[in-house]
């Protein structure tokens, strides 16, 4: 059998009762259909994990941090950086006299080339020496031969290869002796190790150093972990790579994951120390070593919820409502909420994760209403 026309006014009567009775119920002013569709923003409902949390302070930690010290002994030259200054890797903080150190190496090359004069003094010796005890070899057979000029001859070459190997040897420490007077002399200019700021200065020009003193101490602030002393009771939630939110300023919360916890405890506090490692978007400020920051702890594993915006959820009359986009219009939805997730709130009944609901604008609508949408910012 057809659908009449008849059949589809019933159907759409029948509709519009339903509708009109529940927005009756909650107390909504019903309009079948406005004439222009009404801007609004729309967010979708999402399954999600959700776990309860616990604040927990900690601080950000820079991975790099501490003094730069001097390698070599000198007095110093000259100080390039102050406090505050930003600094890249390679950059010169600071530059040792090099007088003595130029000298030295200027007396080491000196002993190079002597040493290398000596081999060849000593291979032209091996040579000739060499070529003696040849001559003397082709007279074996004949009634000119000594053989006790022979033996005295191969003692000779023996000897002559001794003296070269010790010249060689000789050359090999004078250039070693050399290449480390190149290390001193490249390390009288004192660099940045790793990029930062300079927190601290320990010197000053004209100061006498001696190896390991300090000159500047650094911070790499760009490059930050967190850390918290976590009670061992909460540690059941945390596992490396999960995903945590932490808090820096009020309202303002980024995400972490979890990086390590330390298989050491404070017997005091009976808390262990975790690292995070930081997801950060934009911040209210710079960040600094040390700064506060709350960690939303997981106090158990989580469990799947559906979840809604918690902008979409108007209360009327003493129940919660949502607008829910269905074919170009709002419809009025009664819905059940459970715990707060965030910025949402846990759907225990009345939506489906994929439905699309009303955020912004949704204060002035009417059930029925016809819209157009964007997604939610």
């Amino acid at each position: 059998m057809g659908v009449t026309p008849s059949d589809i006014l019933c159907r759409k009567l029948g509709l519009a009762a339903g509708a009109f009775a529940i927005a009756a119920g909650l107390g909504v002013p019903v309009l079948a259909q406005d004439a222009l569709p009404t801007l609004v923003k729309v967010d979708q409902v999402r399954e999600e994990p959700m776990s309860q949390t616990v604040p927990v302070i900690g601080r950000l930690v820079a991975r790099q941090t501490g003094a730069v010290a001097a390698r070599v002994a000198g007095a110093v030259a000259e100080i390039r950086v102050d406090v505050g200054d930003r600094v890249k890797t390679g950059d010169v903080l600071a530059v040792l006299a090099t007088d003595r150190l130029e000298a030295e190496r200027s007396v080491l090359e000196a002993a190079v080339r002597i040493a290398a004069t000596k081999i060849r003094t000593a291979e032209e010796e091996t040579k000739l020496f060499r070529q003696e005890l040849e001559r003397l070899k082709n007279l074996r057979q004949s009634v000119a031969f000594s053989q006790a000029r022979f033996d005295d001859k191969r003692q000779e070459v023996a000897m002559a290869e001794g003296e070269l190997a010790e010249a060689q040897a000789e050359l090999a420490r004078e250039e070693a002796r050399l290449a480390i007077a190149e290390i001193d002399l490249k390390h009288s200019r004192i660099v940045a190790p790793f990029p930062g700021v300079v927190t601290e200065r320990h010197t000053t020009a004209g100061n006498f150093l001696r190896v390991g003193d300090r000159v500047v101490t650094l911070v790499n602030d760009q490059d930050l972990e967190i850390e918290a002393e976590v009670p061992a009771t909460r540690l059941a939630g945390l596992r490396p790579g999960l995903a945590i939110e932490v808090e820096l300023e009020p309202e303002q919360r980024h995400r972490a994951l979890v990086r390590a916890v330390l298989p050491e405890e404070n017997p005091l506090t009976r808390t262990r120390l975790v690292r995070f490692t930081p997801r950060f978007g934009e911040t209210l400020r710079p960040l600094a070593a040390n700064q506060s920051v709350t960690v939303m702890v997981p106090i158990g594993a989580g469990r799947q919820v559906v979840s809604v915006h918690k902008d979409a959820v108007i209360n009327r009359r003493g129940k919660q409502i949502v607008f829910v986009v269905e074919d170009d219009a709002a419809q009025i939805r009664a819905l059940r909420l459970g715990q707060p997730v965030g910025g949402r709130f846990e759907v225990l009944d009345g939506l489906t994760p994929g439905e699309l609901v009303v955020v912004r604008g949704n204060e002035r609508l009417r059930a029925g209403q016809k819209v157009r949408y964007e997604g939610s910012s």
